[in-house]
């Protein structure tokens, strides 16, 4: 092992580290991958920055726009109604999944969720169906119908343009898709039969006994005419009649840890966990108040100003991911009072103030009804109660679904690179008003943009300097005597499970180089490996934190980590045997 070989290995093992531990974010640790390998020259500064201008940059950011414009020119207005018209269960799942083979190919995997979740909420609503039984499906299947194209996922063009820079000729725009359509029928076929039965039936307005898996937290005050003053948390006995339950009593500057035997007085702040609908009971019979110290860009309301209670989830691409409360207030652009917050698998104890949002947090606020359109319009956060769904503007819907058609039609046909295409699409979409000119820059998830200009010279990095074939060597090579179908196998199934704990574009990065080295070791063509690599990278349905579209649902259908365990597993499973049986069949050795 030479010093360069272990140096970029121990760039690549550390940033493993951080990508699972989540300890710091995805963008950041991309940027110190790349100023780590240009500080130690293990890439020359071209090979640096070369991810900026890299098709696959460029393409993903104008992908961005481009299903914005369909979204806000109203183009996918009437999928609410479709859906709404399904009359049971199993026929409400088959309509979605119809519609997410026709769109989920050509927009990007969160944005489809994104659109399509308070969709889906509400008329499963309106079938008496629990939304628990929606949403898994929604994210697995948007992955799934993806991955049949080369524009379908980031990872698919990342793949692509890092297999380009290594001397493959890369893929076609329908190249995925006979092995796309396979998996994408098979795995469709799993989740209306055994995956059904399989997903949890999660009430919204069932409260469990153990005060853990409570929905909200909210700051309630004692008033001075509370029938709460004078008797303990205990003796109230609030977890037994009204299932609420008291984290922490706030005195003034005083925390008390044992809130049960603390007689209430006047002006203490109960922290309190529990379903709305009990919080609610509980404010109006005890006389307490909601501890609403501050307002989002508070304003003095006229007299009569109807307000919505809304519940809002933190989107992957949020700005205000990391922000706490209080920080938010100076950030915010809508009125709203926060009521109280639900973060899904974690027990909160702070002041509300002080909680620091994540990814897939739900706020509950009141916010005016004249403020719910631009609401709708935040890609910062996902509105998940009743949504409105966008009115076609005129002729833009329309013209939003050419240009989209054109992109996709003009690369398919060669006559230019997708990279082109997209780039002029956006461009269209943006002058016909399909949605404002600095809105383009909003919609674009700059998180991905940099993840992907930070991470390819890493693959650069891991194929010049010999780590990728030393990999290769001490790994995959040793089941190389088995033949190339064992090696396949292996190789996809080290995607799988890399890409369960870390981010997608992460373990193709770090696998797409191995992919070729371990073609060069068995002389044989590339293409299946890097297929492999593909389909592994872009599908992630064993847990909850490995693809944004899994983290996006696990708060809103009111998962557990083992639904998803249980109900992805034999998912990756299926995927990996179909990707084994098929992949030399379409492309041989």
């Amino acid at each position: 092992m030479t010093i360069e070989i272990g140096l970029v290995l121990l760039i690549a093992v550390v940033a493993i580290f951080l990508f699972a531990t989540e300890k710091l974010r995805i963008d950041a640790v991309a940027l110190l991958v790349l100023c780590a390998l240009a500080i130690l020259n293990l890439v020359s500064p071209a090979q640096a920055l070369s991810g900026f201008s890299n098709q696959a940059t460029i393409t993903v950011a104008a992908m961005f726009i481009l299903a914005a414009g369909l979204q806000n020119s109203g183009a996918l207005s009437g999928i609410g109604r479709l859906l709404g018209r399904a009359k049971s269960p199993f026929f409400f799942l088959l309509t979605l999944f119809g519609v997410l083979a026709l769109v989920a190919p050509f927009v990007n995997n969160t944005a489809v969720v994104a659109v399509f979740m308070p969709l889906v909420m509400t008329a499963a609503a309106s079938i008496g169906m629990s939304a628990s039984k929606a949403l898994i499906p929604l994210s697995y299947v948007s992955q799934m119908a993806g991955v049949c194209t080369l524009v379908g996922t980031s990872t698919n063009l990342l793949v692509n343009a890092m297999a380009r820079d290594l001397g493959h000729p890369g893929f076609s725009m329908f190249e995925f898709t006979p092995l796309g359509v396979i998996c994408f029928i098979a795995g469709s076929l799993y989740l209306l039969t055994l995956g059904r039965w399989l997903l949890p039936d999660t009430r919204g307005n069932e409260l469990v006994e153990h005060y853990e898996l409570g929905k909200y937290i909210t700051e309630l005050r004692v008033m001075p005419e509370s029938s709460l003053i004078g008797t303990s948390v205990g003796e109230a006995k609030l977890g037994e009649e009204y299932g609420v339950y008291v984290l922490e009593l706030l005195r003034g500057e005083e925390k008390s840890w044992s809130p049960r035997s603390q007689v209430l007085q006047a002006g203490d702040v109960l922290i309190a966990r529990g379903d709305w609908s009990k919080l609610d009971k509980l404010r109006n019979n005890t006389g307490l108040e909601i501890n609403t110290e501050f307002k989002l860009r508070a304003q003095i309301l006229e007299e009569g100003t109807q307000q919505v209670l809304t519940e809002v989830m933190i989107a992957p691409r949020s700005r205000v991911i990391g922000s706490s409360l209080a920080f938010l207030d100076r950030r915010w652009q809508h009125s709203a009072t926060v009521l109280a917050v639900h973060r899904r698998g974690e027990i909160l104890r702070k002041r509300l103030k002080d909680v620091r949002l994540n990814v897939g947090d739900v706020l509950l606020m009141l916010t005016p009804e004249s403020e719910m359109p631009a609401l709708r319009k935040d890609r910062n956060v996902i509105v998940l109660s009743q949504r409105e769904a966008e009115k076609p503007k005129g002729w833009r819907a329309p013209f939003a679904l050419a240009v989209m058609a054109l992109v996709i039609g003009v690369s398919a046909l060669g006559w230019a690179p997708i990279a082109i295409t997209s780039l002029i699409g956006a461009v269209l979409v943006t002058l016909a008003g399909c949605l404002e000119s600095d809105e383009a820059y909003d919609v674009i998830d700059w998180r991905i943009i940099i993840l992907l200009a930070g991470l390819l010279p890493l693959g650069v990095a891991m194929t010049q300097t010999g780590a990728a074939e030393f990999i290769v060597a001490h790994s995959i090579g040793l089941v190389s005597d088995s033949g190339p179908l064992v090696v396949l196998a292996v190789l996809y199934l080290m995607a799988l499970l890399l890409t369960e704990f870390m981010s997608n574009a992460a373990a193709a990065v770090l696998l797409t180089p191995i992919g070729m080295s371990t073609a060069t070791m068995l002389d044989v063509d590339a293409t299946p490996f890097l297929i492999a690599v593909t389909f592994a990278a872009s599908t992630s349905f064993a847990t909850p934190v490995g693809y944004q579209t899994n983290t996006m649902v696990y708060n809103a259908g009111g998962y557990k980590f083992t639904d998803f365990v249980k109900v992805g597993l034999p998912l990756n499973l299926i995927f990996w045997v179909l990707g084994v049986i098929f992949i030399p069949i379409f492309w041989p050795f």
